[in-house]
């Protein structure tokens, strides 16, 4: 088994992940390569797909379908390509949140009245409908008659549609000025677990890895699917993988990457990634090779805030800040070359403009 450090892994990671130069490629390329791009703050996401030298977000979105936004690992919102969603969404699904007698009294649906929201729900979006949260809600109302459960189809927070959104009833659609919109997916089909399992676990492999199966359950449903389901995911592709030692822990890696990460040098650059990046998501703010434990809580803020970082490195070296006059208020938590840094924050000053 080859032997691997840190170091050489995040630079390695940093390179798959297309920070190591613009890419130049079109936002779906991006979101492809990293994964899935979460979208829970809309700009960050077009930073995350920017400062990587990519473009066009919006138009992927809304003109040519070749994107699509909806709830998706970890039970946020997501930019994932629209060929490969049903498979991110399979797996998201497979941890059934909602059949846990928690979940059912905190929200007071049964799944019962999930599959009858579902059934509404597709109902009232047939036909290319594009309804706003508040129509989307009265119309299940109507069709069900749970106005019980009125105000918790309303939240912001999505939690009873969220399930839908892992069964492809529905996603998100073009705002109408300040309001959201749900419409039906453009697909009509779902792949099994397994199956799933062969488009999702490479994919992240691919820019995250090497990993473990808890890392991957950790990145995909905060570690609720059943060990023995994640085993068997694994096992699906087991022809593709290989295994790699960092620093005492065996890891999985595509074969294909192998050759390639093995001849990856340490980076020396300094970075600058926008709040909820998937460079620090796909890790996990947990990981103490990324983020040093003692700065944890100025990455991972309350309400599941996550800050842009400065990337020393390839490890977290500190967080970051636009002032309102539009300067970059950078907070280090080690020490950062100047030069570097100072080429770093124009480089991120370009990708926002």
């Amino acid at each position: 088994m080859e032997s691997v450090t840190w170091p050489r892994v995040l630079a390695w990671r940093m390179r798959r992940q297309l920070l190591d130069a613009p890419s130049g490629l079109p936002a779906l390329d991006v979101v492809r390569r990293l994964a899935g791009v979460q979208a829970q703050v809309a700009s960050a996401a077009e930073l995350a797909v920017a400062v990587r030298g990519g473009s066009g977000v919006s138009r992927a979105l809304w003109e040519d379908g070749t994107l699509v936004k909806t709830w998706a690992m970890r039970g946020t919102l997501h930019l994932l390509p629209s060929d490969e969603a049903p498979a991110y969404l399979a797996l998201c699904a497979a941890a059934r949140h909602w059949e846990r007698p928690s979940w059912i009294r905190t929200f007071g649906a049964t799944p019962a009245d999930l599959e009858a929201i579902a059934a509404a729900a597709a109902t009232a979006l047939s036909g290319g409908a594009a309804l706003t949260r508040k129509e989307l809600t009265a119309a299940i109302v109507a069709e069900t008659g749970s106005a019980h459960l009125a105000e918790v189809l309303g939240s912001g927070w999505g939690t009873l549609l969220k399930p839908l959104a892992w069964w492809g009833v529905l996603c998100y659609g073009p705002s109408q000025g300040a309001n959201v919109t749900f419409t039906a997916p453009p697909w009509t089909e779902a792949p099994g677990p397994e199956d799933a399992a062969r488009t999702v676990i490479p994919a992240y492999l691919g820019a995250h890895g090497p990993a473990t199966p808890e890392a991957f359950d950790n990145w995909l449903t905060r570690k609720a699917v059943r060990k023995k389901d994640v085993r068997s995911w694994f096992a699906a592709v087991e022809d593709r993988l290989s295994t790699v030692e960092v620093e005492g822990v065996p890891m999985f890696l595509l074969r294909e990457h192998l050759d390639e990460l093995l001849e990856t040098p340490p980076d020396r650059s300094v970075r600058l990634l926008g709040g909820f990046d998937q460079y620090v998501l796909g890790a996990g703010t947990g990981s103490a090779y990324l983020v040093p434990p003692e700065h944890r809580s100025e990455v991972s803020r309350t309400a599941g805030w996550i800050s842009p970082v400065v990337l020393s490195e390839g490890r977290v070296a500190g967080v970051w800040e636009r002032e309102k006059d539009g300067t970059v208020q950078v907070t280090p938590f080690e020490d950062v070359p100047a030069d570097l840094l100072e080429e770093a924050i124009a480089a991120l000053r370009g990708a926002m403009t």
